[in-house]
C-alpha cells in the first residue's frame, strides 16, 4: 500500500498541474535548447519601440512586471507571483503566490510592496499533512470591490482521499475563507472551473470536462447563482479557455482550440445573456491570454516569436478586428444623350490588412498567467 505521505505529494503535484492546466500543454512547445529568456528589464533603460497606452502587467519566472511609457519595471522578486488583478479603483492589485505545496492571494500596492494576505491555505496541523493544504488561483474583485472570487479547492474531501476539486468560489473581500461558499462544483480530475470574471447578473468562467468524444476540452460557462448547474456559453468542440471582457462590455476575446494542437485568438460579442459567432482573428500563432487594452484600442496577447521558442508580447490593434466600414463611392452622373455614357467609378482599392505587432523578442512570459492591464 502506498504510504499516505507519499500519495499526497504526488497528488499535490498533480493539483498544482491541474491549477494551471489551460496552457501546460504550451509549455512543451518550447526549445529547450535556446537561450534563456532575458528578464524583461534588461531592455531597459532603452524604452520599447511600441508604447502601448496605460500599464501591463503580466509574469515572468515568478516575478510580477508592469510596463508603462515603453519601459518595464520589476516589482517583485521571482517568489511564485502569478495572476495579477486589480482592485475596481486599480490604486491596489491582487496576486497569487504560489508555493510547492499551496498557493495564496495576496493584496499588493502598484508598486509590488504586500499590503495584506487575503487566504492561508498552508496546512497548520501538527503534523503537517498536505491533505490539508489547499490552492487559491485567478482572483477577481466584483465590479463594488465587496467580493472575491477565486478558484479554490475548498469541496476536496482531507485528509484521506486527496481528491482534486477546482471550482469557482466566492467570498467577503474584507473577510476570510471561513466565510467563502462554493458557486460551482467543478467535478473531479478534469481540470475545474477556473478563471471566473464576474459580469453583470453572475460569474463567467472556463469548465474543463470530457467531451461527447471523450477528449477534455474547455467551455466558456455563466452562471447567475451559488450551487446552480449553470449554462455553456461555447460548445465542447470548439474547446475555448480563457475568456477576456472588454472595456465596454460587451465582447470577450478568448482562446480556442477546436481540438486541435491550434490556439487561436477568438473573440465574440456578448449580449449580457449570450456569446455572438465565434469570429477567430488569428490562427497561426500559438495565443495565450488576450487582454483588451483599457481603452478598447486593440488587444495584447501572449505568443512565441518564433516556433517552439518561449512566450513574447504581441499587440494587435483595433483596425485588424474591427476595420472601418468602406468610404461610399461617389454617385457618377447619369449619362444621357447630351453628356455621354455613365463613367465607370473608380476601384477603391483594399485597405491593408492589420498585423500583429511583436512587442518584445528576448523574453519568455509566464503562458498561464492572464495579464491586467490598468489605463
Amino acid at each position: 500500500m502506498i504510504p499516505r505521505f507519499v500519495l499526497g505529494v504526488a497528488l499535490a503535484a498533480v493539483m498544482v498541474v491541474v491549477g494551471t492546466f489551460s496552457y501546460i500543454y504550451l509549455g512543451s512547445k518550447q526549445s529547450k535548447i535556446a537561450a534563456p529568456p532575458e528578464k524583461p528589464t534588461v531592455s531597459s533603460p532603452r524604452a520599447q519601440s511600441l508604447v502601448l497606452p496605460g500599464t501591463l502587467y503580466l509574469t515572468q519566472s515568478g516575478a510580477l512586471y508592469d510596463l508603462a511609457a515603453g519601459r518595464f519595471h520589476q516589482l517583485t522578486g521571482e517568489e511564485g507571483w502569478t495572476q495579477p488583478s486589480a482592485t475596481p479603483d486599480g490604486n491596489s492589485l491582487l496576486a497569487v503566490r504560489q508555493n510547492a505545496l499551496f498557493s495564496d492571494v495576496y493584496v499588493l500596492n502598484r508598486f509590488g510592496r504586500v499590503q495584506r494576505q487575503v487566504t492561508d491555505n498552508a496546512s497548520h496541523q501538527r503534523f503537517q499533512d498536505i491533505g490539508y493544504n489547499y490552492w487559491s488561483f485567478y482572483p477577481r474583485l466584483s465590479p463594488d470591490g465587496q467580493t472575491l472570487w477565486m478558484t479554490y479547492d475548498g469541496l476536496k474531501c482531507h485528509p484521506e482521499c486527496f481528491d482534486v476539486s477546482l471550482a469557482v468560489w466566492a467570498m467577503p473581500f474584507n473577510g476570510n475563507i471561513r466565510q467563502a461558499h462554493a458557486w460551482t462544483d467543478g467535478g473531479y480530475y478534469t481540470g475545474g472551473d477556473v478563471q471566473p470574471i464576474p459580469i453583470a447578473g453572475g460569474v463567467m468562467y472556463t469548465k474543463y470536462s470530457y467531451g461527447p468524444d471523450g477528449k477534455l476540452v474547455g467551455q466558456l460557462w455563466f452562471t447567475g447563482r451559488a450551487g446552480s448547474f449553470g449554462r455553456p456559453l461555447t460548445d465542447p468542440s470548439v474547446d475555448c479557455r480563457s475568456p477576456s471582457v472588454s472595456p465596454d462590455g460587451n465582447q470577450f476575446a478568448m482562446v480556442c482550440t477546436y481540438e486541435k494542437q491550434v490556439s487561436y485568438l477568438t473573440i465574440a460579442t456578448w449580449s449580457g445573456e449570450t456569446i455572438g459567432p465565434l469570429k477567430s482573428i488569428i490562427t497561426n500563432q500559438l495565443v495565450a491570454q488576450p487582454t483588451w487594452a483599457p481603452d478598447g484600442s486593440g488587444i495584447a496577447y501572449l505568443a512565441p516569436g518564433a516556433p517552439a521558442g518561449p512566450f513574447q508580447l504581441w499587440w494587435l490593434p483595433k483596425a485588424a478586428y474591427a476595420p472601418p466600414p468602406p468610404s461610399p463611392s461617389p454617385s457618377p452622373t447619369p449619362g444621357g444623350p447630351h453628356n455621354g455614357p455613365l463613367p465607370s467609378p473608380s476601384p477603391i482599392p483594399a485597405a491593408p490588412a492589420v498585423k500583429p505587432i511583436q512587442v518584445t523578442t528576448n523574453n519568455g512570459f509566464d503562458a498561464t498567467s492572464p495579464m491586467l492591464w490598468l489605463g
